[in-house]
């Protein structure tokens, strides 16, 4: 990981980290506004808010920007462009190595000074956001992912089960804003659309200069632990989970499944009119969800 910030650094900064797999990730530092945001003790200066965006989002998307103008009110927050997106390296494997790149994020948080860490993610980076919380709690994933081995990382997990013990690179609350709850989800048109774009040779071309994207050709070997069932692996971290009614990605059942997953351990936002993901977060429902990142 590279980088020139000193800890709880009072301006705003950019950098460059370098993931467990050896991918450069670009990544933003906004410090909080409330007060200076400088001083070490208690509040905003131990909390820090990581935003993982949706599938062809990046660090200086309006979106995303938005969000992080919101989130600084309460906390620090840091940003980042996940593989294959914005001035990252790499290629996007759509929501599978992207927990190396959360992780990344996070450590470097905890490397500025910031105690507490909150993830929040969008869509894609909302299923990240739940893998990344429920690997990041066994002591042997660091070693694991460091060589490449996400396999074998989740099966750590899976064996040991939630509680296994914590990483520089674990998370204290998890937002999972617009998440799928399963893999392979083809039953509404955007979705069937953009499985043509992350499987077709056609597809990944019109990601790479229509989106912006840079796409693995390569299908998943084998398919990663997948957001529902992350989800029981991720307590005690408070998790929130939130859905719009008019998402045309995901209906409704994939939010409940999640929800039902986490097994009474996760709340659950069901908003009225809202779309998906990061587009569709107004700043009402961003400063909800700031709210609820200051004081779970």
């Amino acid at each position: 990981m590279s980088s020139f910030v000193p800890s709880i650094t009072p301006t705003a900064r950019r950098t460059t980290l370098l993931t467990g797999d050896g991918v450069r990730i670009e990544a933003v530092y906004t410090p909080c506004t409330r007060g200076s945001g400088a001083a070490v003790d208690g509040g905003s200066a131990g909390t820090a808010v990581v935003v993982a965006h949706g599938f062809t989002g990046s660090a200086d998307r309006p979106a995303v920007r938005r969000a992080a103008e919101v989130f600084s009110q309460r906390a620090a927050v840091i940003t980042f462009s996940f593989r294959g997106h914005g001035r990252s390296g790499g290629r996007s494997t759509v929501g599978d190595r992207e927990v190396l790149d959360l992780a990344a994020a996070v450590a470097w948080a905890r490397s500025l000074g910031h105690r507490r860490i909150v993830t929040v993610g969008f869509s894609m980076g909302g299923s990240v956001v739940l893998r990344h919380a429920a690997l990041y709690t066994a002591q042997d994933v660091p070693d694991l992912v460091g060589t490449g081995s996400m396999a074998g990382a989740e099966r750590v997990v899976q064996r040991a089960g939630a509680h296994a013990g914590r990483t520089e690179a674990h998370t204290d609350a998890v937002v999972s804003v617009s998440a799928p709850a399963r893999w392979y989800y083809r039953g509404t048109a955007p979705m069937r659309r953009l499985h043509w774009v992350v499987t077709r040779p056609a597809g990944r071309v019109v990601g790479r200069y229509g989106f912006r994207t840079r796409i693995d050709r390569r299908d998943w070997d084998p398919v990663p632990l997948s957001p529902v069932e992350a989800v029981p692996l991720i307590a005690p971290a408070p998790l929130l989970i939130v859905h719009g009614d008019q998402d045309p990605y995901f209906p409704l059942d994939h939010p409940r499944m999640l929800a039902e997953a986490a097994r009474g351990t996760a709340e659950l936002w069901l908003e009225r009119g809202m779309g998906h993901a990061e587009n569709a977060a107004d700043e009402s429902l961003l400063t909800r969800i700031a709210d609820w990142t200051a004081s779970a």
